[in-house]
């Protein structure tokens, strides 16, 4: 499979501190005594349907790109079919919790997906209940690393793109970090995921937080100037994004410091007018940064689907990867699965990933990007690659 396995020192013990004393099998099941060439059952859930359908439908092709690498082309593992259903969570938690309990009453020990993370710590929590294997998709939520020892992640969380933000001021220590968003659970939690990223880096972080309803975004604007940070972290969303960023470019903030926000899907990229090529960009991923063979696997796959590589293709090819690893290496017990997958480095789209053993997070580089002008649209050009090593999040509880 284009893998290696590594374990440090410190990754054995971690892991062996989190081996399990048994797993149960679920009802209807004996996976202990099945059968070797049996079918594979595999539960996908994301958003085939509601506000997250894109990421949802940027997900299944990168899934379906990564299970086509992974395997070959064969769709198989070692002879044996993976059985794969699709169910749609509809970004709503209740929805996902219903549909994967079915799942888990069908005997299903594999269940992957969805980008919403309230829907995937409410999976999380299915996971462990019921002792199967769960690898959340593009959900960022911190809390989803090291949650319980049945939940992975295939995808980066916030704490990377923060620290990648962080990566256009060098050391945060002695910075002043202005963090410009709404009013809302949005942006209050991308200010405290600032605090929490570079204010223990020593970095002074402040908030200029901008009631939703706002149509006039002049007086903000002067406000960033007035606080003469050295980086402004800007984390926004909805019909008022337009404005916002023409009012920072005609007060001049992008002149007087740097402007960082995290580059979205291939929809977002001409959501930012006039102040366009003047924004520094955090990103996860975009077609053509990594330049690796898997990458080219994926786009390739992806284009003879008729799908654009987008930001959470890598998600769903990694969970494929991930899902492959556990099949063939783990057996037919979910112990063995997560074993399989504590502490496996393996090369992806973004290039050199490692599921960290001891809470499962997933080191990865990340990118600065900006936007290049394409003809009447703008288009993503890569600035640099930040190393896995420099955006990891600390092991989770401690």
């Amino acid at each position: 499979m284009r893998a290696t396995k590594k374990y440090l020192a410190t990754a054995v013990i971690a892991a062996a501190s989190l081996a399990l004393v048994g797993c149960a099998p679920t009802a209807g099941a004996d996976p202990a005594a099945g059968d070797a060439g049996a079918p594979v059952k595999i539960a996908m859930l994301t958003s085939q349907t509601g506000p997250l359908a894109a990421y949802g439908a940027a997900y299944t092709a990168g899934f379906e790109a990564g299970l086509d690498y992974a395997t070959d082309g064969t769709g198989t593992v070692d002879g044996r079919e993976l059985e794969i259903e699709w169910g749609d969570d509809q970004g709503n938690p209740d929805t996902a919790v219903a549909k994967a309990k079915d799942f888990i009453g069908q005997g299903y020990q594999i269940l992957a997906g969805t980008a919403a993370s309230g829907i995937a710590t409410a999976l999380a929590e299915q996971a462990a209940q019921n002792e199967i294997l769960y690898i959340s998709g593009p959900a960022a939520a911190d809390a989803i690393t090291g949650i319980n020892e049945y939940t992975f992640r295939s995808g980066r969380q916030t704490f990377q793109d923060v620290a990648t933000a962080g990566t256009f001021i060098g050391d945060p220590a002695g910075k002043k970090v202005v963090v410009f968003a709404q009013d809302n659970a949005f942006g209050q939690g991308n200010l405290a995921g600032v605090e929490a990223v570079l204010g223990s880096k020593g970095a002074t972080v402040e908030g200029v937080l901008v009631a939703e309803d706002a149509t006039e975004f002049t007086p903000f604007a002067q406000q960033l100037i007035s606080a003469s940070p050295d980086l402004v972290f800007v984390a926004w969303a909805g019909a008022s994004s337009g404005a916002m960023w023409t009012a920072l470019s005609q007060q001049g903030v992008f002149d007087a410091v740097p402007v960082v926000t995290g580059l979205g899907d291939v929809a977002t990229y001409g959501a930012y007018g006039e102040a366009s090529a003047e924004i520094s960009f955090l990103n996860h991923y975009f077609g053509g940064a990594a330049g690796t063979e898997a990458e080219a696997a994926m786009i390739e796959h992806l284009e003879a689907a008729g799908a654009t590589p987008d930001l959470f293709s890598p998600d769903g090819f990694v969970a494929a990867q991930m899902i492959v690893q556990a099949v063939r290496e783990g057996g037919d017990t979910v112990d063995g699965m997560i074993d399989a997958l504590e502490g496996w480095t393996f090369d992806s789209v973004k290039g050199e990933i490692t599921v960290r053993a001891e809470d499962h997070a997933v080191i990865q580089p990340m990118y600065q990007a900006k936007l290049v002008q394409d003809g009447d649209a703008w288009k993503p050009e890569l600035v640099d690659t930040i190393d896995a090593d420099d955006v990891a999040p600390p092991v989770a509880g401690e």
